[in-house]
């Protein structure tokens, strides 16, 4: 799934990074290190480490898991850049933690106390780790590299990272069967989840930075549970709505502080 997510994002990148290649080849020459570092983590580990965790863990592990990705980045900003929040900030993010774990448990602290972890776990949580590093090290993305030709670029590591691993499973008994559902659905992927996802993200985090931009993982279930409700018309319970209500009171508090403290960096 990682190799063809990657495959259909470079077929519809190609025609909007090509033009500009000739032009960037010089920077991207002189970045190649942090090129190939964002790249293998931010592209192939990470994506591939999620969908093989999942294999053997329930979906909502993955989510609790996910959850503190936030967390992880705070953490690693302070431990390696010396970046920390405000002592606001740092209430903001405990505050939208405490939101989703609500939704997750449906308010129950035994559900939360029976949580265990599996193998499948630390696959997740080595894909969290992953996440976060490439997240913190956006800061380095070569300065006048324009995002479509930088995520390009990317694409084209983290698939030849995946090369092998994709080869090996389809000889080893797992190949890809194609399907117009698959197709269509990878297609999306391809579109949704990795063009324009990893374009605003990229921007998000030049913009308000590696701590703050991570806290926005905590909506991922805000919106799962409104999709669910519009769309596949189940019920809001009142643990969602307190539990949105937390995530939300969070990210307001922490991102307004990042906006009088911190500058939008230059495009």
């Amino acid at each position: 799934m990682t190799f063809y997510r990657w495959l259909f994002a470079l077929v519809i990148l190609l025609p909007f990074a090509l033009p500009r290649l000739p032009r960037q080849w010089a920077t991207l020459r002189a970045h190649w290190k942090i090129m190939l570092l964002l790249g293998a983590i931010g592209i192939g580990s990470h994506n591939a480490l999620a969908y093989l965790g999942l294999n053997y863990t329930t979906a909502t592990n993955g989510v609790i898991l996910n959850s503190f990705v936030p967390v992880m980045i705070v953490a690693m900003s302070w431990i390696f850049l010396r970046e920390r929040l405000s002592a606001i900030q740092l209430g903001g993010v405990a505050t939208s933690l405490a939101g989703v774990l609500t939704i997750l448990s449906g308010g129950s602290l035994a559900a939360l106390a029976a949580f265990r972890l599996n193998a499948g776990d630390l696959l997740v949580i080595l894909s969290m780790a992953m996440w976060s590093i490439y997240t913190i090290c956006l800061r380095w993305r070569p300065p006048g590299l324009d995002m479509i030709t930088f995520l390009f670029a990317l694409a084209c590591v983290g698939e030849a990272v995946m090369l092998p691993f994709y080869v090996g499973e389809t000889a080893f008994g797992r190949p890809m069967v194609w399907t117009w559902a698959n197709g269509g659905a990878l297609f999306a992927v391809g579109l949704f989840s990795s063009v324009l996802a990893y374009i605003v993200w990229n921007r998000g985090v030049e913009q308000v930075g590696a701590p703050v931009a991570g806290l926005f993982v905590h909506l991922m279930p805000v919106f799962g549970i409104v999709l669910a409700w519009l769309v596949l018309d189940e019920k809001l319970a009142p643990y969602h709505l307190a539990g949105i209500a937390l995530i939300l009171t969070g990210i307001a508090i922490t991102s307004r502080k990042a906006s009088s403290t911190s500058p939008a960096a230059p495009d």
